[in-house]
């Protein structure tokens, strides 16, 4: 079957939404999804009618795509106003039918539970793309629509010869790019290579457009994300851009199947002097001027010879001057607006060091945000300090966590929150925007978040109405997910220690946040478990095997979150003795309540009856699955969020939860079987 190709005559409106739609490689993890927060969500239901229209195109669309010449298809207004949906598919130029059909099937499992409830979203694999949006799809005017970027620049080095390999790489990316605007014939696609040195004999690259594209539009759409992206990758052996209508890679080794339709013949000696600057309107290279000295090559590509390089070579090297100029003078300037930037974080310390040095915020415009750190700005305060709203000179909410100086684990509290939280990027993790280390302060400062925390609505008799069952789903949802990118998917392999409501922050649209890092411990990727003498957390929420014999794991956290999740259904917190002649906690009421099929009635009676009940039981029943006491037959929360997310999977019936006493009564503080020291970290009101 044909490609069904996208009209250019929509709204620019509907394009910009999907503009947004690029990929960072570095701070999220692969396959690489990225959600548009400003279209809406969609209800949290499995059942819901925008869900529904997405598997109907999922359906026909991965086929239709594969079956295609140029293995791309789209789908507009699929299901019933409001909900109809609009998707475009895309594969790798290099890739096969066979290819082709299995990517763009596993991205339509993948895309609704990585974005979950977004009616905008993007997920990028490397033989892949897959988009949908609530707008018609539509490319918009490259020449005047600028395309946000944030590319990847893999963490090794070029060491030899840097500058011939940087101005080698950006003519091999523009003459890939060039090929590739006017391959009609190849799917707007092209590979291809360059000779360098004995360090990395070969350079490859790959630059691809949507077919639905002229040739200008191609040409123009890879100018301005290599022109903007090229120069942040200089002496890096590797790097991308992904964006939804045109795409560029290079990297030392090959990735790509199939002839190189480039070829870029290098030379060992010095690189070409550079030629005078052009003058801007010579920036973007026209689409039609035949490139200088190429000759074919036996493989159907092109030959370039060096010298007559220089003309591409321009348009990345004053790019990339351009970047640095204008990051030279935002350094030097250091606005408060630049401590809200996300910063990539690589693998050596010195760029870590350079990273931190970037969100240093003087103590002054903290003191000015806070109101000197007012009373009345205080949002709470816990073991190692308070934390304090703030609002800085444009505007931008922050909430300030003030370490105290008394505390000496506030010391341990802060490396863990810098080393940690600064490198981990995802939704439903709190941001760090910033760090203060002035005047014996140590200040921490975050995203703020208005909605505060979990444990403030939950349990709170009045205000727990305003947690319908819809958002209750979704913040079980946005946890699931949090979690398993802190244990499977990030550049770093975390278990956290210490999940409770209180830790979960709640945003302005009732997204979870997952936050307070100060006790979370990385592990190694094969590590499976540790130990620890000094066993700290909350009552309630801590794994038997924890509490009593210092064992931590991912595992532990999967218990901590199912505690979260029956206390989100049924409203009641853990660490609580509901039953005083018997002192049963939450879990053994809702286990004994589930044998007798009675669950239902444990459900917080502040959404009057109006849930899922189908939903609701999921829930519950995910929940004793994770508070089973050997942590072996807890499940991983990949497995947790595919069983949120689908009612195919085959749920194996849990096991009694096992359960072990306190002492100290009431208290959430005191000394655990085995004697070791429980210390409670809950906040102090």
């Amino acid at each position: 079957m044909a490609a069904s190709h996208v009209a250019l005559s929509v709204p620019v409106a509907a394009a910009v939404a999907l503009l947004l739609l690029v990929l960072p490689r570095a701070a999220e993890s692969y396959p690489w999804a990225k959600c548009n927060d400003t279209a809406g969500d969609f209800p949290a239901r499995r059942s819901s009618s925008y869900l529904a229209s997405i598997n109907l195109i999922a359906a026909t669309l991965p086929g239709n795509a594969s079956a295609s010449p140029d293995l791309f298809a789209t789908a507009e207004g699929v299901g019933a106003p409001p909900d109809q949906v609009s998707a475009l598919t895309l594969c790798r130029g290099d890739a096969n039918a066979s290819t082709c059909l299995a990517c763009l099937t596993q991205a339509f499992l993948d895309l609704p539970n990585a974005c979950a409830y977004h009616k905008v979203a993007a997920i990028f694999y490397d033989s892949c793309q897959l988009s949908y949006s609530n707008a018609t799809i539509a490319a918009g005017d490259f020449s005047t629509e600028k395309i946000p970027i944030y590319g990847f620049r893999s963490y090794a080095n070029v060491t030899m010869e840097q500058a011939r390999y940087n101005r080698l790489v950006a003519a091999l990316v523009n003459a890939t790019a060039d090929y590739a605007a006017r391959n009609s014939t190849r799917r707007r696609y092209a590979s291809g290579e360059a000779d360098f040195n004995a360090e990395f004999p070969k350079v490859y690259s790959w630059a691809q457009c949507t077919p639905d594209l002229t040739p200008a539009s191609c040409r123009s759409c890879l100018a301005q994300i290599i022109g903007r992206g090229i120069g942040f990758f200089e002496n890096r052996v590797g790097g991308f851009v992904r964006a939804v209508w045109c795409s560029f890679q290079y990297s030392t080794t090959p990735f790509l199947d199939g002839p190189m339709l480039v070829r870029i013949q290098g030379t060992s000696g010095a690189s070409p002097a550079p030629a005078p600057a052009p003058s801007p309107a010579a920036v973007v290279p026209a689409v039609n001027q035949t490139p200088p000295a190429a000759t074919p090559t036996p493989e159907g590509g092109r030959k370039y010879s060096v010298p007559g390089l220089v003309l591409i070579i321009l348009l990345p090297t004053i790019a990339a001057i351009n970047v640095v100029v204008g990051l030279c003078f935002l350094r030097r300037r250091r606005p408060v607006t630049e401590a809200k930037r996300t910063y990539a974080n690589y693998s050596t310390e010195a760029e870590d060091i350079e990273n931190l040095d970037s969100m240093l915020i003087d103590i002054s415009i903290l003191r000015s945000a806070t109101g000197d750190f007012a009373e009345s700005n205080k949002l709470g305060e816990g073991g190692f300090g308070a934390v304090y709203k703030g609002v800085l000179p444009d505007g931008y909410e922050i909430a300030v966590k003030r370490l105290s100086k008394s505390s000496t684990q506030g010391v341990e509290e802060l490396k863990n929150e810098l080393t940690l939280v600064a490198k981990l990027k995802h939704k439903n993790l709190v941001s760090l925007v910033g760090v203060c280390l002035e005047q014996q302060e140590r200040l921490l400062v975050y995203e703020f978040v208005p909605n505060r925390s979990l444990d403030l609505i939950l349990f709170d008799t009045e205000k727990s109405e305003q947690l319908d069952w819809e958002k209750r789903y979704k913040i079980i949802n946005g946890i699931a997910r949090g979690l398993q990118y802190l244990h499977e998917d990030s550049q770093l392999k975390v278990v956290h220690r210490d999940l409770k409501a209180s830790n979960i922050l709640l945003d302005a649209n009732m997204n979870p946040k997952i936050s307070d890092f100060g006790l979370a411990r990385i592990f190694g990727r094969d590590q499976t478990q540790a130990v620890t003498k000094n066993v700290i957390g909350t009552y309630g929420y801590m794994a038997p095997e924890y509490q009593t014999r210092g064992n931590y794991s991912i595992k532990s956290d999967v218990f901590s979150f199912g505690v979260m999740v029956l206390e989100i259904v049924t409203g009641r917190k853990n660490n609580h003795s509901y039953n005083s002649q018997q002192s049963e906690d939450l879990l053994t009421m809702i286990w004994e309540q589930w044998v007798a099929g009675t669950v239902l009635e444990m459900v917080d009676p502040s959404m009057n009856s109006f849930f899922s009940e189908s939903d609701v039981m999921r829930c519950i029943y995910i929940g004793l699955l994770c508070v089973q006491g050997d942590p072996g037959e807890r499940p991983v929360m990949s497995s947790v969020v595919l069983m949120l997310g689908t009612d195919t999977v085959e749920l194996h019936a849990p096991a009694k939860p096992t359960l072990f006493a306190r002492k100290g009564g009431g208290d959430e503080s005191g000394v655990a079987s085995g004697g070791m020291s429980i210390v409670s970290l809950e906040e102090q009101s």
